[in-house]
């Protein structure tokens, strides 16, 4: 079943399956985007869905992230992919039982833009158990973009 939660960010979900998406236009070059996802020193001060990264942004490292929507908790995921200008997968969890992988992908258009897209699964055995328990990410996601555009174009 698909749901627009958004005009902009899509809910999925199966039994074992959850997925928000969200993609935008942005007027920047995919280096001038990624040096902005990439620098965990400056990712708060663009970033409004982020109290605090802690780590670097690069192949097998973790990382610890700190989000409002959800004071208390602490995200550790590692960087399992690493394509410079172009895609990047932060994931966490135990499979089969529980895993979560979000992905960000850089598209290049031919207007001048940068298509910027972000994916968020979770899947495992336990997801129906833990459903419940996870922040609504639709509109952390809309927020999420709207940041990155509006700090890239400016």
């Amino acid at each position: 079943m698909t749901t627009a939660v958004t005009p902009s960010t899509l809910k999925t979900q199966t039994t074992f399956r959850l997925e928000y998406a969200v993609a935008v236009a942005i007027r920047a070059t995919p280096e001038v985007i990624w040096k902005r996802l990439t620098n965990a020193a400056e990712f708060t001060t663009w970033n409004s869905t982020v109290s605090s990264i802690e780590g670097e942004i690069a192949k097998g490292q973790r990382l610890t992230i700190r989000v409002p929507i959800a004071p208390g908790r602490a995200f550790k995921p590692r960087v399992a992919e690493f394509e410079a200008n172009s895609r990047m997968v932060w994931s966490d969890g135990m499979p089969p039982m529980f895993k979560g992988s979000r992905t960000f992908t850089l598209t290049p258009q031919a207007d001048g833009t940068t298509e910027f897209s972000m994916r968020e699964v979770f899947t495992g055995l336990m997801l129906p158990m833990i459903k419940g328990s996870l922040p609504d990410f639709a509109p952390v996601f809309d927020r999420y973009a709207a940041d990155l555009k509006l700090a890239c174009e400016t």
